[in-house]
């Protein structure tokens, strides 16, 4: 029998598809106050722009299990890739509000499509180290488009010049994936999750209708819940409710998103040996801890430390769970629950961050305790998912 191994050329093709990824999350804000007083529209439209974007996001993943399976994950990431490259394109020449909410339809649903598609592809035919040098390429993205925007608005260029630049790079990356369509189909799947699993450990995997198909979902809706809040609120609540000068408190904040990015890198080194699972609940424990010294509020230094420990803590959580679903349910339901997962975390990015806000309104120094109950609900949950599977 001839065993195939995967492309040398695949892997870095996948990692520089999440880097691109992220390249999009976080520029709308940079970009924000330059783009609504030249298309003349409220302040607060950015926020309509993002929701309608994420919902569509979410969207696509609950629905790329089914997708997939029809069309296969090549074709998908390429097709999804056009689209956000040419959202991205279109954003640049916007010349009004309807135009603007008519580019958030391709960049939610590319986004969502290409998320569910490569997470579900790495889960079945790589180890988690790459998951989670993966998702550390989403970081690296994330961290990199702000910074191209905030080079491009400092330049004659604009905001719209950062955007067909990164719109350029999305385009330039779908016609690489045009170009290796057929490494997609030589990539052999991941030793039988079962077998990985022991010999004391074998049960039937659950479907992916399953309470378990839907409480790993759920759990997505939790996690992103906490990450995005913290990320989202941190920033207010040091300086409006502790009085940190803001350059410190975007100090903290960079280092919780380094952490979290700096974490999944090093994860990447130790996750194979130690298992997707222990590293989960060691990791939540750490964020855990970082939480409660967040809550109960005190120096810049250990406010910097606690997000530095729930960066860290939940650097493993989102990348380890989603390459744990092949061990967790039957093969023909991994896909479908990884686009679930997807799915939910975009939904989590909007559920949460929104409940905070409105939290702020009268003491915006509860949303650290509103985070603090997050984290001991999601480890209650991942403890129960682990039980039934």
């Amino acid at each position: 029998m001839v065993v195939r191994r995967p492309s040398f050329f695949l892997l870095p093709l996948i990692y520089l598809g999440f880097l691109s990824l992220g390249l999009p999350d976080g520029t709308l804000g940079i970009a924000w106050p330059a783009i609504y007083p030249e298309l003349q529209v409220p302040i607060g439209m950015a926020g309509t722009i993002t929701l309608v974007a994420t919902l569509l996001s979410a969207l696509a993943g609950f629905n790329s299990g089914r997708i997939i399976a029809r069309f296969h994950t090549g074709p998908v990431v390429l097709v999804s890739c056009v689209l956000t490259g040419a959202g991205l394109v279109a954003l640049a020449h916007a010349s009004n509000l309807g135009w603007l909410l008519a580019t958030a339809v391709p960049l939610g649903l590319g986004a969502g499509a290409v998320d569910a598609g490569l997470n579900g592809f790495v889960a079945r035919h790589y180890s988690g180290r790459h998951m989670n040098w993966l998702h550390a390429c989403w970081g690296i993205g994330a961290t990199s488009g702000p910074v191209l925007m905030g080079q491009a608005l400092a330049s004659s260029h604009g905001w719209r010049g950062g955007y067909l630049l990164i719109g350029s790079i999305q385009l330039g990356l779908a016609l690489l994936f045009l170009l290796t369509l057929r490494l997609w189909d030589v990539v052999p799947e991941r030793p039988a999750a079962v077998a990985a699993a022991g010999p004391t450990r074998l049960r039937a995997a659950p479907p992916a209708d399953s309470f378990a198909g839907w409480l790993s979902p759920a759990i997505f809706v939790l996690y992103v819940s906490v990450e995005m809040t913290t990320g989202v609120w941190a920033g207010s609540i040091l300086v409006v409710g502790r009085g940190f000068e803001p350059a410190t408190a975007a100090l903290c904040v960079a280092a919780f998103y380094g952490a979290i990015t700096g974490g999944r890198i090093i994860v990447g080194f130790v996750v194979d040996r130690h298992g997707n699972r222990r590293l989960v609940a060691l990791g939540t424990l750490v964020a855990l801890a970082g939480a409660g010294v967040f809550a109960c509020g005190g120096s810049v230094v250990l406010t910097f430390a606690a997000l530095v420990l729930m960066g860290l803590g939940f650097a493993p959580v989102y990348p380890c769970l989603m390459h744990e679903v092949p061990h967790r349910f039957a093969p023909e339901a991994a896909q479908t629950v990884i686009g679930r997962q997807s799915g939910a975390g975009g939904i989590g990015a909007a559920a949460l961050p929104a409940a905070a806000g409105l939290l702020a309104q009268d003491s915006i120094n509860g949303i650290p305790w509103l985070v603090l109950l997050g984290v001991i609900v999601l480890i209650a949950a991942i403890r129960l998912l682990d039980r039934i599977t």
